[in-house]
Order: C-alpha cells, then sequence, then structure tokens
C-alpha cells in the first residue's frame, strides 16, 4: 500500500456522492424484520413501558399495523402472543384458536405481500414464565420438544410462512422439520434462533410479552455469554436438524458471533436488535445525550457491516422511513 502523500485516504471522504458509490455496506428496507406482540380484545393499543412506540396490539390493531408496514416496504413482521389464559402447559400456544393463530388467519386474509414470521416457544403461554414443562424447577426438553413441535405445526396450518423456535431445547428443529415435513408443509423455512444468550437485555420484551420467568432464570438452556465456539456448534447442530436461517440474539454486544456464524457456516443470518438495546437508543435520545436517529442507523448498519442478511428491530419503521 502506497504511503502519505501519495496515498490520502480522505480522497474518497471529502464529496458526499463520493462516499455514497464507495460506501462497502447498504442498509435496505429489505433486511428489516419488524417484532409485533398481539393481544386478546378489541381496539386495544397498549404502549409497553419499559419500550416507547411500541404497543401490544389487538388483532385487529395488528392488522392495521401490518398494513402500515408493508406500505413502508419493509417484507417481514414476527409474531409473539399474549394468550387469554395461562397454564402449566402453556396450551394455549398449540390450540388453533389461539391468540397467534387467529392473528395469522387475519393478517393472511387483509395483508398481502406481507411474510408472517411466528416465534414458537412456550415461555409466553406458561403460567410459570418458562420456555417448557417443568418437573420441579427443572425444565424437561424432550417433553417440550414434542409441544414445540406441536406448536409449529398449528402456526403453519394457520398460514405462517416461516416458523422461529426460539426456546433453546436440545433437538427442537428436527422434530419441528420433521412434523412439519410429515403435515406437508416441507416448503416452510424454518428460521432457527439457534445462538441465544441468557443475556440481560431482555428485560423490556418480557414486559411487553408479558414473560417472567415466576422463579429463576434461563441461564441452563440459553447459551453463557462468554461463549464463542459454542455459538458454532449450535448453529452446526440445527443446520444439521435442517434450519434454514441461522439468528444470532442479541445482536449489539454479539457482532462477533454474528460475524463468525455468517463467515464460517455460509447459511442465511438473522440477528435481533433486542428490546434492551432498543430502550437504551430510545431512553439515551429521550434526554438528548445522543442523537437517536443516528445512532438508531448506525447500530442497524454494524449489524449488517457484521454479516447479517436480515434484522429483527424495533426502529424497524423508523428507518424504513429514512431508507429511500
Amino acid at each position: 500500500m502506497a504511503m502519505y502523500p501519495t496515498q490520502r485516504l480522505r480522497r474518497l471522504r471529502y464529496n458526499p456522492l463520493v462516499r455514497d458509490i464507495v460506501r462497502e455496506t447498504e442498509l435496505s428496507k429489505n433486511d428489516l424484520i419488524y417484532p409485533l406482540f398481539v393481544c386478546p380484545g378489541m381496539n386495544v393499543k397498549k404502549e409497553v413501558n419499559s419500550m416507547p412506540g411500541v404497543y401490544q396490539l389487538s388483532i385487529d390493531n395488528l392488522v392495521k399495523e401490518c398494513k402500515e408496514v408493508r406500505d413502508l416496504g419493509i417484507p417481514a413482521v414476527i409474531l409473539f402472543g399474549i394468550p387469554e389464559h395461562k397454564d402449566e402447559e402453556g396450551s394455549e400456544a398449540y390450540d388453533p384458536n389461539g391468540i397467534i393463530q387467529r392473528a395469522i388467519r387475519a393478517i393472511k386474509s387483509e395483508v398481502k405481500e406481507l411474510l408472517v414470521i411466528t416465534d414458537v416457544c412456550l415461555c409466553e403461554y406458561t403460567s410459570h414464565g418458562h420456555c417448557g414443562l417443568l418437573d420441579g424447577e427443572n425444565i424437561l426438553n424432550d417433553e417440550t420438544v414434542s409441544l414445540l413441535a406441536k406448536e409449529a405445526v398449528s402456526h403453519a396450518e394457520s398460514g405462517a410462512d416461516i416458523i422461529a423456535p426460539s426456546d433453546m431445547m436440545d433437538g427442537r428443529v428436527l422434530a419441528i422439520r420433521k412434523a412439519l415435513d410429515y403435515k406437508g408443509f416441507s416448503h416452510i423455512p424454518i428460521m432457527s434462533y439457534a445462538v441465544k444468550y441468557a443475556s440481560g437485555y431482555y428485560g423490556p420484551f418480557r414486559d411487553a410479552a408479558e414473560s417472567t420467568p415466576a422463579f429463576g432464570d434461563r441461564r441452563s438452556h440459553q447459551m453463557d455469554i462468554a461463549n464463542s465456539d459454542e455459538a458454532i456448534r449450535e448453529a452446526e447442530s440445527d443446520i444439521d436438524e435442517g434450519a434454514d436461517i441461522i439468528m444470532v440474539k442479541p445482536a449489539g454486544a454479539y457482532l462477533d458471533i454474528i460475524y463468525r456464524v455468517k463467515h464460517e457456516l455460509s447459511m442465511p443470518t438473522a440477528a435481533y436488535q433486542v428490546s434492551g438495546e432498543y430502550s437504551m437508543i430510545k431512553a439515551a435520545g429521550k434526554l438528548d445525550w445522543i442523537d437517536e436517529q443516528r445512532v438508531m442507523m448506525e447500530s442497524l448498519t454494524s449489524i449488517k457491516r457484521a454479516g447479517a442478511d436480515m434484522i429483527l428491530t424495533y426502529f424497524a419503521k423508523d428507518a424504513a422511513k429514512l431508507l429511500k
């Protein structure tokens, strides 16, 4: 490489048009997936206290929101349900007339050209707030997996386009793939939360989804925040079981993991900019400690630069309005 004064790296920075044509990473609307929370009732639009601008929505308002999302050019939403009733088995998760199943049918009926992705887990539906069936305080892996497969099939039967298991149980991707194939849904992709860390960034989400554990935490099944090689083993395992897209969650504190997963495994890679990341930017922006809009776009660009092909983010609508 030539040295100064022959080489002047600032030459490509003076002119904004030049900056545009040499830009290495381009964020687009097609990269965005918008998370939505659906709840029982009619005409409900309840703001989540810890997530300004994010709401629990009844199905009628959810459909309106999906129309706006589609019109902004965002290609996909992912749905999280707040059920009418919770029990120890999370039975509404796989009820054909559960909140998510009804929401999928309403969206697919009224909002064309929008991908509907569904989160598959039991934590929002169980009375204890954990991701599976319990024996005392221990989560039963295999018994939980059979219910997750049942939940996934019910989503596909309702019209879901992509199934996204987030529970982190061993073997759940294989069980879901077999169940979907058996029921004639071999064309439905699985977006696996393959690399999901036991993170402190999830707090506001648990407010939104009403899924805070009644006791303990989720470190028995979500990944240790210190581990990197384990992320590759988790992702490889899910790929072997039939995952079509691999997700890393959270995104901002795990850019190195996104990079490794994408470049070592060469799979379509999603990253979830989670509730805590969103809420911190919103709070600091409200206090005028940062330029919220600028930091939002910088954070999303960094996730894309690390290797994510798609980004789940509560900023999707705001970002889409800025992206021409």
